[in-house]
């Protein structure tokens, strides 16, 4: 009976061992899953019929072709384009293929050969405390990855929706957020601040099951029909721009570097804020929008009071814009602010 107990208990840490072994194996470092959900991330530029930027949003592809984001990020929008983490091509957005309004999910056809899609996992296993990442574009220009865990996960009529600690940045909705082995959990929401910084993400089985309702492509605009619907993140607070302005625009002169510019972001809030983005939009003398800038501001603006910001553009972007010898453009310059957090 002894002999019989060790066997047994010799059998159980076998057991266990093999566990370990397996848990380890489908593992990934941070470091591997960056370098994988990178190469499936784009980046989203949305324009109105015009080609004026409207916005800036993130998503990643979940087939060939087929590009998951938020509903909100083109919500408006009359084209748009994706492009990949750190490379240059611009690829159109072709259309809706599928809309899930109440989850605030939109698939689109954006064509492009060879890019890896992602792997989506179960988010009904989910569990909190686990260590997830979010993966976004909150400067418009490249990639980051943020390391957070699962915090809560959280009943909204009768859906769900993911908390956690992983911070999600303006740019970054409609981005993945992935588990330790690399697979797609969630779709980043947004961050809403309603006495706190909370951030959500919707679901990965939601957009499973979204993947399998996708058609031919609509037009974008299809997506401003479904704006009166009831949404999932509704009911979870909001964020708004309004209180932060940007003004008085002028070229920096004195220096070598032709191209930069400098303007005021002024808070006219009581409460000081902090990491204000905004787009800097430059028109030519015809009114169309010739380019556009997306500007950040870590620091601390205190409440009722400005902060001079430094940014810079093509050279050619002055010579077209301003008059010999000006620290003004002399065609219209439109500061756009799209977020700030609100200092506690």
């Amino acid at each position: 009976m002894k002999h019989k107990k060790n066997s047994s208990l010799s059998l159980g840490f076998l057991v266990l061992n093999l566990c370990c072994v397996m848990t380890s194996a489908n593992a990934q470092t941070p470091q591997q899953i960056a370098q994988k959900a990178f190469a499936s991330t784009v980046l989203l530029v949305m324009e109105d019929a015009n080609g004026q930027p409207l916005g800036l949003g993130s998503g990643f592809f979940v087939k060939p072709n087929q590009v998951a984001t938020n509903l909100h990020v083109v919500e408006g929008a009359a084209r748009g384009y994706a492009k990949l983490i750190g490379q240059r091509t611009k690829r159109d957005i072709e259309g809706i293929t599928a809309i899930d309004a109440r989850r605030d999910l939109v698939m689109l056809r954006v064509s492009a050969l060879g890019v890896p899609a992602v792997t989506l996992g179960d988010s009904d296993t989910v569990l909190v405390g686990e260590t997830v990442y979010a993966v976004g574009n909150p400067h418009g220009l490249e990639g980051t990855f943020s390391q957070g865990i699962i915090s809560s996960v959280r009943t909204v009529g009768t859906d769900k929706v993911l908390q956690l600690t992983a911070p999600i940045s303006p740019g970054s909705s409609g981005g993945p957020v992935l588990n330790g082995q690399g697979k797609v959990i969630g779709v980043s929401v947004a961050t809403f601040r309603e006495g706190q910084n909370l951030n959500f993400a919707v679901p990965s089985n939601y957009l499973a099951t979204l993947m399998a309702q996708i058609s031919e492509p609509k037009p974008l605009s299809r997506a401003a029909q479904t704006k009166s619907r009831p949404s999932i993140v509704a009911g979870l607070g909001g964020k708004s721009v309004q209180g932060v302005i940007g003004d008085r625009l002028t070229w920096t002169y004195g220096t070598m570097q032709i191209g930069e510019y400098s303007f005021s972001l002024r808070n006219r809030l009581r409460e000081n804020v902090r990491n204000v983005y905004c787009f800097v939009i430059f028109y030519d003398e015809q009114a169309d929008p010739i380019d556009v800038d997306v500007v950040h501001l870590s620091d601390q603006i205190p409440a009722g009071l400005a902060k001079r910001v430094i940014s810079e553009v093509d050279t050619s972007v002055q010579k077209l814009t301003t008059r010999v010898e000006s620290m003004a453009p002399h065609t219209k310059v439109e500061i756009r602010v799209l977020d700030f957090e609100i200092v506690e």
